[in-house]
């Protein structure tokens, strides 16, 4: 459930920054099949996907999504707690429409993801608008989620989250080569934010770490407000290239900050052929309630307690090559198409979270955790 959300949210990362738009005209017409794939820390995730783009008198965009996640895990958290691997599915389905009225452009859609004990549905609503010249455009958005969560082998077990997300955008041409885009995002979460199958560990005897630990379920704040703010420049090369470059800053109130770097190229070599490279950094501090091994256990509902190492202190590095042929055009009825293959290397390191199958050292001098991980994409498109 959270392993698939977590390394889903890694494997679209550079898709919502090459999809930024810094005006307002409708998205082109266009089908995209994907194929995506993700293998790393003993999971592997992989699936296809279908977007349709369709306008309508100029002024309506309708867009459909289909996405499926199979998720194969034997993860650290698995393997540590005794449960067995395990598989999953899961579905995402999205509508959305697009409507544009002289120099506006208004947006709403719905989203439904479904897997065997979390569902999720959210829908959005944004608008943009043109303005000076149409050198400057902003946008403001709004989505609200409503998931429920289950727990495999306990159907009694039914929480629910309630997700409110609020975004403001600002794009600018600088000069004739040169665009920057500001975004700021606002992130309202309440209900059951843990995952209902990881444990915290803490000492048997807070006096002598020789006689083991204990594991409990995590204990979290039930709500889980942050802020988040990018800048982005593009600027395009007199060659045809052009290099992307942008920073995020995240902090929430959960004593979370973390920034983001990230740097792209892209270069075209002929008529056909376009090459794409990519570096990024992360780097996060931990959550307040997060430890890797506490003394003693939580004493009431407020005494939090996590042991998430995606809520520790840690950081990964991208590196990232993308290839794509441009086809030549055979028919009146399709404007262009493309063939694209991604692939990224990502290496994680955890600063305090332990490996806890280095069973060879004592309890808290553990090795430190670390995995890296291959991302591959590949996608063809057409634009009709």
């Amino acid at each position: 459930m959270v392993v698939t959300k977590i390394f889903r949210l890694a494997l679209l990362a550079t898709v919502v920054i090459s999809q930024a738009s810094y005006a307002v005209v409708l998205p082109e017409e266009r089908a995209d099949a994907l194929y995506h794939s993700y293998d790393g820390g003993g999971v592997t995730i992989d699936g296809p996907s279908i977007l349709v783009r369709k306008n309508f008198a100029e002024t309506v965009s309708i867009n459909a999504n289909y996405y499926v996640d199979n998720v194969s895990s034997a993860s650290i958290d698995v393997t540590t707690s005794g449960a067995s691997e395990y598989t999953e599915e899961r579905t995402e389905y999205s509508v959305g429409v697009t409507y544009l009225a002289d120099k506006s452009l208004l947006s709403a859609g719905i989203t439904r993801s479904d897997e065997n004990d979390y569902q999720a549905d959210s829908s959005y609503l944004s608008i943009s608008q043109d303005m000076f010249g149409d050198l400057t455009t902003i946008s403001f958005g709004y989505a609200r989620g409503n998931d429920t969560v289950g727990q495999n082998g306990n159907d009694s077990f039914e929480e629910t989250i309630d997700r409110q997300n609020y975004r403001f955008g600002l794009s600018q041409i600088l000069t004739k080569n040169l665009i920057m885009g500001f975004n700021y995002e606002n992130i309202n979460d309440e209900g059951f934010l843990n995952n209902p199958y990881r444990n915290y560990r803490f000492l048997t005897n807070p006096l002598d770490a020789s006689q083991g630990y204990q594991l409990s379920q995590e204990v979290y704040p039930s709500t889980r407000t942050s802020d988040a703010a990018s800048l982005r420049l593009a600027y395009y090369l007199p060659y045809r290239a052009a290099i992307k470059a942008e920073y995020r800053y995240f902090t929430d109130d959960w004593g979370i900050k973390a920034k983001t770097y990230q740097l792209n190229y892209t270069h075209p070599i002929g008529e056909h052929w376009v090459i794409d490279l990519k570096y990024r950094t992360y780097e996060q501090t931990q959550a307040d309630f997060y430890g890797d091994l506490f003394l003693f256990s939580s004493q009431d509902e407020k005494d939090y307690r996590a042991r998430d190492k995606e809520l520790s202190d840690f950081d990964n590095n991208t590196i990232g090559i993308g290839v794509s042929y441009f086809f030549p055009t055979f028919t009146k009825h399709i404007e262009k198409s493309k063939v694209s293959l991604q692939w990224d290397y990502i290496d994680f390191n955890y600063n305090n979270f332990t490996n806890l199958n280095d069973e060879s050292a004592a309890i808290g001098e553990e090795e430190l955790y670390k995995f890296d991980a291959n991302v591959i994409k590949f996608y063809f498109s057409i634009w009709y």
